[in-house]
């Protein structure tokens, strides 16, 4: 079992924020009724996974299920208006981020950029 420690790991740095552009312009731009809802929801998988795989330095398949794992919850969390909740149903950034609507098919977008990661990524490739 390896120890989680903490290091910058500059390519997934680099690739977190060049996914981080592309949901950003994603986001201001496209308001189309694929790329938009399901694109944007297999990105950010990959996002939160090179983000993360950036400053710890763990297993990538731990990295990479945790990832999937913390997608799951926040969605379920928008079933129950976990927003509204925390009292941030006022603020666009928490709506934006946390999200307000649950849907079934972002589970399954979660899901399919948790698959992409095993083809694009060399550590994972190399721990299965």
């Amino acid at each position: 079992m390896e120890l989680i420690m903490f290091k910058l790991d500059k390519k997934s740095f680099i690739i977190a924020i060049i996914i981080f552009l592309i949901e950003v312009i994603i986001a201001l731009y496209i308001k189309d009724k694929i790329i938009r809802p399901f694109v944007g929801d297999i990105l950010v998988v990959i996002f939160i996974y090179y983000f993360i795989k950036a400053f710890i330095n763990t297993e990538a398949i731990n990295i990479a299920i945790f990832t999937l794992i913390f997608s799951f919850v926040v969605e379920i969390l928008q079933y129950f208006n976990f927003v509204e909740m925390i009292g941030l149903g006022y603020n666009k950034a928490a709506r934006i981020i946390i999200g307000t609507s649950f849907s079934w098919i972002d589970l399954l977008c979660y899901f399919v950029g948790f698959i992409l990661l095993f083809f694009i990524d060399k550590d994972l490739k190399k721990e299965m």
